[in-house]
C-alpha cells in the first residue's frame, strides 16, 4: 500500500535497458522500434518498462530518452559494463533485455526472448546479429561467421542480450573490470549458471537485432583487426580503457560510442 491508501502498481513483467553516451541522434529510432514492440508485447499480457541510462553524455541524451517515453537512470563513470549494470539495478521486471542505442529491435525479436524466458526453458540469450548496412566489401561474411559461432558456442553480442532477472544477479551482472567484450563473459556464466538447473542459452537466429554499421564506416579494416586480435592474443588488455579505445572513442563529428 502507498501513503494514500492506495495498492502500488504491479511491477512490470520484463525490463528494456539501454545505455547510451552521447546518443541522441540514435534513440529516436531506436527507442521508436522499441515502443512498437512492447506494445506487441502489452497486446500480448507482458508489461514492460523502458530505462535509458545515460552514462554521462554531453549531448541530449537524456533529454531524448525522456521525450520518448523512457525513464532515465545517470550513470558518472563512462564504462559499458557499468551503464548495462546501473539499469538492472533500476529495474522492476523479472526478465532483462539489453540492447544498444543504435540497434533496432523487432517486435518479433522481443516477443521471441521474452517468449523463450516465459517457457521456462531458458536462462536467456541473444539474437543473430545484421547490419542496417554494408558500406566494406567482407562485412556480410563477417557478419554469418559471428552469427554462427554465436549459435555454435552460445554467445551473446551486446546489442541485445536477455536473462532471468534471477541468473543475471546469481553471475554478479556484467563485469566492471573489463572495458570491452562483458557481454562474452556474461554469456559463459549465464549459460553455466542456467546448465546446472536445465535451462538452455538461446540464440535467436529467426530474428536478427540490427545494428548501425558506422564503426565500419568510422575505422579501416585494417583498425579492426588490429584491435580485434591484439585483444585475442591480449585479453588482459579489457582491463584497460586506453586499449579498448575502439569502443569509446569516435572520430571528429561522428555520433554516438
Amino acid at each position: 500500500m502507498n501513503t494514500a491508501g492506495q495498492a502500488d502498481p504491479a511491477p512490470p513483467d520484463f525490463s528494456v535497458i539501454v545505455p547510451a553516451y552521447n546518443e541522441e541522434a540514435e534513440l529516436p529510432r531506436s527507442l521508436a522500434a522499441l515502443r512498437l514492440a512492447m506494445e506487441r508485447a502489452a497486446r500480448q499480457g507482458l508489461s514492460g518498462e523502458l530505462i535509458v541510462v545515460d552514462n554521462n553524455s554531453a549531448d541530449r541524451t537524456a533529454d531524448v530518452a525522456r521525450a520518448a517515453g523512457a525513464r532515465v537512470v545517470f550513470e558518472p563513470v563512462n564504462q559499458i559494463s557499468r551503464a548495462r549494470n546501473a539499469g538492472a539495478r533500476a529495474a522492476a521486471g523479472q526478465y532483462l533485455v539489453f540492447t544498444d542505442a543504435d540497434t533496432v529491435v523487432s517486435p518479433e525479436l522481443l516477443a521471441a526472448a521474452l517468449g523463450n524466458l516465459a517457457s521456462g526453458r531458458a536462462a536467456g540469450g541473444g539474437a543473430a546479429m545484421d547490419f542496417d548496412s554494408y558500406p566494406r566489401r567482407g562485412t556480410r561474411t563477417a557478419i554469418r561467421l559471428w552469427n554462427r559461432l554465436a549459435r555454435w558456442r552460445g554467445l551473446a553480442a551486446g546489442a541485445f542480450v536477455y536473462c532471468l532477472r534471477e541468473g543475471f544477479e546469481a553471475v554478479g551482472g556484467f563485469s566492471e573490470k573489463v572495458y570491452a567484450g562483458e557481454e562474452i563473459f556474461f554469456s559463459r556464466s549465464l549459460r553455466l549458471w542456467g546448465r546446472r538447473r536445465g535451462l538452455a542459452f538461446e540464440v535467436i537466429a529467426t530474428h536478427p537485432a540490427v545494428t548501425s554499421s558506422r564503426k565500419l564506416r568510422w575505422h579501416s579494416w585494417p583498425t579492426i583487426i588490429l584491435y580485434s586480435l591484439g585483444l585475442a592474443i591480449f585479453p588482459a588488455g579489457l582491463l584497460s580503457r586506453r586499449l579498448c579505445a575502439f569502443w569509446y572513442r569516435r572520430p571528429e563529428g561522428g555520433s554516438g560510442s
